[in-house]
């Protein structure tokens, strides 16, 4: 059976371990289990599938220090930032499972003499779950643990990058009081990913690039499957003219190169007035020359490498073709040479054009381009000018100015200043070729069940009204 081995980016490479890969007959098997505890799981009182979801949070929360080392070495985010990574892991979870009543609850929706409408929302049934490497254990959150709570049960994947965490996540899973067959781990890539896909399933969520995405609605369209994407990004970051450069500059840096740039909802192309444009650049120039670049596993790294090979050849060829086509490098840290493995410094760009990769494309490491404007009509066609929406960040003191653009820039979640989008109550998602449907809140709860309208006919009033 092929393998799927399992490497230290920030290592030369060196192989950590390896997994057997999912055959056709072990999906089918995985769905065949799935299904078969959907009946039991999907009946439990709610109350129950709380209980089971946070004893998996517990399990994950014993392994704490074993979950950090390991998606630090398969994915090279520096273990120092992992600790928030994992508390909002179960922030997210225990939030869940506080509102579910609230919005998994019966809702009276009419009332006419002798009869009620009553709205109860019931899961789908098989969920089948393929899941991203750059937020491993907060994307089983945010992509299961709704779907889980609300009673659907799970056949998942993640990336063919860390399989190890997968296996760790199939303990966690088995030692927790969650049910055999209500949470089935595969192993693969995308050949697996699509063979979940065609099975026996009743609704998907995805989380990784667009043209996946795209090509899973599509398979899922004709019959009539639903699906929930979270996909790329390349969100815009505008600073007006009256703020204080001083004071974003190091929160703008990290909203872009934080995790080496591999984050879906990232800052990724930053647009500046005129007048600021100059001091914006020379002090994101410092940032990043300033910036070390390290092992993932050493705790005094703040920018690690790139998950893979294979993604340190992408982002060199984006860069390389944008300055092929006359953009400027204005900044670049600088690597040892002592390291070895997929490192790629923190890069700043500036004279970019639309046509070029890194503002087209969605650049998913440490590049930031970086443009200038004149009015705020400009920022916005700015901002708009990308197939992505994703997220987006509006730095200016005039909260008027902040809520016209806010309305007319396409993205999902819009962030002033300082604020952020992330909060179990709020939902998240993207616009155009970012995504369909949102997690979180009440949000999340409904794209995981589907309605079901009871029209009650009760006695008791009919007979009061004389019926």
């Amino acid at each position: 059976m092929p393998k799927l081995i399992s490497t230290n980016p920030s290592d030369g490479y060196a192989v950590l371990g390896e997994v057997s890969t999912s055959s056709a007959a072990d999906v089918r098997r995985a769905v065949e289990r799935a299904r078969g505890s959907f009946v039991d799981w999907g009946r439990a009182p709610l109350g129950d599938r709380i209980s089971a979801v946070r004893s998996f949070a517990e399990q994950a929360a014993a392994r704490r220090d074993r979950v950090a080392q390991l998606i630090a070495l398969e994915t090279g985010r520096p273990i120092a930032t992992l600790d928030g990574h994992i508390d909002a892991t179960f922030d997210f979870l225990h939030a869940y499972c506080e509102m579910a009543d609230e919005h998994l609850g019966p809702v009276v929706t009419a009332t006419r003499p002798g009869e009620r409408h009553v709205v109860i929302r019931q899961p789908y049934g098989v969920a089948a779950a393929i899941c991203p490497w750059n937020y491993p254990l907060l994307n089983v959150a945010w992509q299961c643990g709704q779907a889980l709570i609300a009673g659907n049960t799970l056949v998942y994947k993640n990336s063919e990058e860390n399989p190890l965490f997968a296996a760790l996540l199939q303990e966690m899973f088995a030692a927790s009081e969650v049910p055999d067959g209500v949470f089935n781990v595969l192993q693969g890539d995308g050949a697996v990913g699509h063979m979940m896909v065609e099975s026996d399933i009743d609704m998907v969520s995805f989380t990784g690039s667009s043209a996946t995405g795209k090509a899973i609605a599509v398979n899922l369209a004709g019959r009539l499957v639903p699906f929930m994407a979270e996909l790329g990004g390349s969100s815009p970051g505008i600073i007006f003219e009256d703020i204080q450069v001083d004071d974003y500059l190091d929160e703008v840096f990290w909203r872009r190169f934080f995790h080496s740039g591999q984050t879906c909802d990232s800052l990724k192309r930053l647009i500046v007035h005129e007048s600021k444009f100059d001091t914006v650049v020379d002090g994101l120039r410092s940032i990043a020359e300033s910036c070390a670049v390290g092992p993932a596993i050493d705790r005094d790294t703040r920018l690690g490498p790139l998950v893979s090979e294979g993604q340190l050849r992408r982002i060199t060829a984006q860069v390389e073709s944008s300055v092929r086509a006359g953009a400027q490098v204005a900044a670049k840290g600088k690597v040892s040479s002592d390291l070895r493995g997929a490192y790629y410094a923190p890069t700043i760009l500036t004279g970019v054009t639309a046509d070029m990769a890194v503002w087209r494309e969605e650049t998913f490491g440490p590049v930031l381009p970086v443009v200038a404007f004149r009015s705020e009509e400009e920022a916005v066609r700015l901002a708009n000018d990308t197939n992505y929406g994703l997220t987006a960040f509006i730095m200016t003191e005039d909260v008027e100015r902040f809520h016209r653009v806010a309305r007319a820039v396409q993205a999902g979640s819009i962030v002033h200043n300082h604020g952020s989008y992330d909060h179990p109550s709020s939902p998240f998602g993207g616009w155009k070729d970012s995504g369909l449907g949102r997690t979180h809140g009440a949000w999340g709860f409904h794209e995981v069940t589907q309605p079901k309208l009871l029209s009650i006919q009760d006695k008791e009033v009919r007979t009061a009204v004389g019926r």
